[in-house]
């Protein structure tokens, strides 16, 4: 498990996902065994590893990529390092023959993300990247909603993803300084349009086109050293998608907006039958037939609280964190061939629609997203 000293590698993978996984017995197989891991930590920081294994009882640790690959026993390389580290690699587990599953971007650019999925494909290795958000609560109602057939026809898709990070100077940033530096792998687009790139074609149809603009709206900020340095990557990103089908999508992301909504990230959809929207965990649905008739007068106050039509869809399912849940497909993909459809083809396409973002806001025009194949 290579990065795991970082967030996301730390808290969502090995601590809530591979060490919760064990906790629980292992992953469950068809067959009624079970499958433990055995996770090796890799990372850059000797001291940060050495207190991470002794914290959580793991008996394995190394700052040597190669040592850690020359194992015949470890089978599957996990990596979550910063996306400027990944390519090289995940090249070096592909040749040393392991099973691989990366967090995304895959890498920076479509060329290296593709030339990865190629070269999985001809070395014969599973392959696999992080695409939590589909396994959010919210978003399975949705999923859910959607394969009952609740919106009728769909006609569009509005998503708001973002909140404030502290510039770092009279309160500590959330997000760590890479975020907002270009060299070191940083920019929303990059970041966040992956993602956007699998919720859409998973739920309403694959990107084909993209008009986005970005900004640098925070020039300066402050580092972990407490050094102020120049933000030289997009810390907001302006996307209109259009979709397979017609659905046409647009989604504002921002780390310099303040949250006036329930959750962190929202999308409504809309159809002709019905509407909702979806966050994190919760999902509200308004049908057609309970649709109010709003009346514009900006004369008079209004008395009418659009909030109270909407119903909230229950859980009906016991819901696990999203990064658990995916790792135990990757697992159950590598030990028994169960389906895992994340590929790194996929993770390409993620890397393709932020390239075609950023193309399309230097330029100021539409840029139209080919279909990727190998």
């Amino acid at each position: 498990m290579n990065g795991v000293t970082g967030r996301m590698g730390y808290n969502q993978h090995l601590v809530r996902s591979v060490l919760a996984i064990n906790a629980e017995g292992g992953v469950a197989l068809a067959d009624g065994s079970r499958v433990l891991l055995d996770p090796m930590l890799l990372g850059r920081d000797a001291e940060k590893l050495r207190a991470l294994s002794e914290r959580h009882g793991v008996r394995r640790w190394t700052t040597d990529l190669a040592e850690a690959l020359a194992d015949p026993e470890d089978s599957i390389y996990f990596d979550a390092q910063v996306t400027t580290a990944r390519v090289d690699a995940v090249r070096a587990a592909i040749a040393a023959g392991k099973h691989i599953y990366a967090e995304k971007p895959i890498a920076e650019d479509v060329p290296a993300a593709l030339e990865l999925a190629r070269q999985a494909a001809a070395a014969g290795v599973k392959n696999g990247v992080v695409q939590d958000k589909l396994f959010l609560p919210g978003l399975l109602k949705l999923r859910r909603l959607i394969e009952g057939g609740f919106f009728g026809r769909i006609l569009s898709v509005r998503g708001e993803f973002g909140y404030w990070v502290f510039e770092g100077d009279w309160q500590v940033a959330q997000r760590p300084s890479w975020n907002y530096r270009a060299e070191d792998g940083g920019g929303m687009a990059l970041d966040m349009f992956p993602h956007w790139n699998y919720l859409l074609e998973n739920l309403f149809g694959r990107v084909e086109a993209v008009y986005a603009r970005t900004a640098t709206h925070i020039p300066e900020r402050v580092d972990e050293q407490g050094r102020t340095y120049r933000a030289t990557a997009d810390d907001a990103a302006y996307g209109i998608f259009e979709l397979a089908g017609g659905v046409l999508a647009q989604i504002n992301s921002s780390w310099a907006v303040r949250v006036h909504r329930d959750e962190l990230v929202e999308f409504q959809v809309d159809g002709t039958e019905g509407s909702a929207v979806a966050g994190l965990r919760d999902c509200r649905i308004q049908h057609r037939g309970a649709t109010p008739k709003p009346v514009w007068n900006p004369d008079l106050p209004n008395a009418h609280s659009f909030r109270d039509g909407w119903q909230s869809v229950p859980d009906n399912a016991v819901f696990d964190n999203g990064f658990k849940v995916q790792w135990e497909m990757f697992v159950r993909h590598v030990v028994e061939d169960a389906p895992f459809p994340y590929d790194f083809l996929a993770g390409a396409r993620g890397v393709q629609l932020a390239a075609a973002g950023l193309e399309s806001a230097r330029e100021g025009r539409r840029v139209e997203v080919a279909e990727l194949t190998l």
